[in-house]
Order: structure tokens, then C-alpha cells, then sequence
């Protein structure tokens, strides 16, 4: 709207005008705290992400461990019985 047309405007016409856009302001404001409060919970999320991966990674590498310790493991019982049987 432009000045000259909000300059023809009654008092009443711009008082309503003007709760209309305290209400439109409050609504926006509400949208903009809702999106504020999902993009903190995604980041949440995110680190959280990053946290479970390293986690994994770690576990990968116990995994990995520990399957080679039982490798060698029976390789040893392997080579005992082998050297007990001849």
C-alpha cells in the first residue's frame, strides 16, 4: 500500500490495519521459534549422528580385534596339534 493511499485511509481503517499486521507479525514470529526449535533438534541430531558413527567405527575396530586375536587364536591350537601328532 502506498503512502498516498494509506494517507486516505480513516482512523478506524488504520487501526484495524494495524492489528492485522501485529497478528500476521505474531504468527510469523511463532513460525520463525517452530523453525528455530527443529533446525536446534536437527543439529542435535546431527552431532548425535556423528557421535553413533564413531561409536561404530570403534566398535568396527574391536570387532576387527577380536576376530583376529580368535584367528591367531586357533592358528595356535592348529600348529600345537599338528606338532603333537607327528
Amino acid at each position: 500500500m502506498t503512502d498516498k493511499e494509506l494517507r486516505g485511509l480513516s482512523r478506524r481503517d488504520l487501526l484495524e490495519l494495524l492489528v492485522a499486521k501485529e497478528k500476521e507479525n505474531q504468527q510469523l514470529r511463532q513460525e520463525l521459534e517452530q523453525a528455530r526449535a527443529e533446525l536446534n533438534k536437527r543439529q542435535i541430531d546431527v552431532a548425535k549422528t556423528g557421535t553413533m558413527a564413531e561409536a561404530a567405527l570403534l566398535l568396527n575396530g574391536i570387532f576387527d580385534a577380536a576376530d583376529r586375536a580368535a584367528r591367531q587364536y586357533l592358528e595356535n591350537i592348529k600348529l600345537r596339534a599338528e606338532g603333537t601328532s607327528k
